[in-house]
């Protein structure tokens, strides 16, 4: 669903209050308070409430009216969802249940890779791996990021099960979010560097038990690196 940046404004500023708690699950809302605080039209009311129903965080009805849900009814792989989670109170439980999400498909995602993955793909990997390690040994993370989230995405896209491809905007929300909430280090580790390689190489020799162990070691590493109290 398209957003105008007074509909994103609004969006975001209500998607945060619900998935933070603050607004919690049972709260009614009126269009007409969201119309009086955000001073918007009762149109553009409406229409960040239908887009906060489709994400799951609300549901209306004539006799209900406009209802908050609870977490157990949200669209949680949706990239708005997450962002806006990872922005609130609950980070660290957010980060780790998309860490453990990315250590159940992202290694078997690699090996399909491995298998599937086209000519052009393959050769694509190389040099984004290779191209990572000189930005992230230069410290360059935005556009680390960039190639990082690139290199996921084909990987998933490549593995040959389209559920797999489907969780890449997941995961570059989880990859975008760590970066830009400061859980990343000023460079990435020597490790992670030598392991995105690996998983390369690993796809370009069509080796998919390599390729799985590599990218096994890299969402090991981002479990290792959450904070002990999630």
């Amino acid at each position: 669903m398209a957003t105008t940046a007074l509909h994103t404004t609004v969006l975001d500023t209500i998607g945060r209050r619900i998935t933070s708690g603050d607004v919690p699950a049972g709260t009614s809302l009126t269009l007409e308070s969201i119309g009086t605080e955000f001073g918007v039209s009762r149109t553009v009311a409406r229409e960040v409430m239908r887009l906060l129903e489709w994400l799951g965080l609300v549901r209306s009805g004539r006799r209900v009216g406009i209802v908050v849900l609870g977490a157990d009814e949200w669209n949680v792989l949706d990239a708005r969802v997450i962002r806006w989670r990872l922005e609130g109170p609950g980070r660290d439980a957010q980060l780790r249940t998309l860490t453990e999400l990315r250590h159940a498909v992202e290694p078997l995602a690699a090996a399909g890779a491995a298998r599937n993955a086209s000519d052009a793909a393959r050769a694509s990997l190389v040099e984004t791996a290779t191209r990572m390690r000189v930005l992230g040994e230069a410290g360059d993370l935005e556009e680390f990021l960039r190639l990082d989230i690139r290199m996921h995405e084909l990987l998933l896209r490549e593995s040959g099960n389209e559920m797999f491809g489907a969780l890449a905007g997941v995961v570059a929300a989880v990859l975008s979010g760590r970066t830009h909430l400061g859980l990343m280090p000023a460079s990435p580790v020597p490790e992670a560097l030598d392991q995105h390689e690996a998983v390369a190489r690993a796809v370009a020799d069509a080796d998919p038990e390599a390729a799985e162990a590599a990218m096994s070691s890299i969402v090991g590493e981002v479990r290792r690196a959450l904070p002990a109290d999630t």
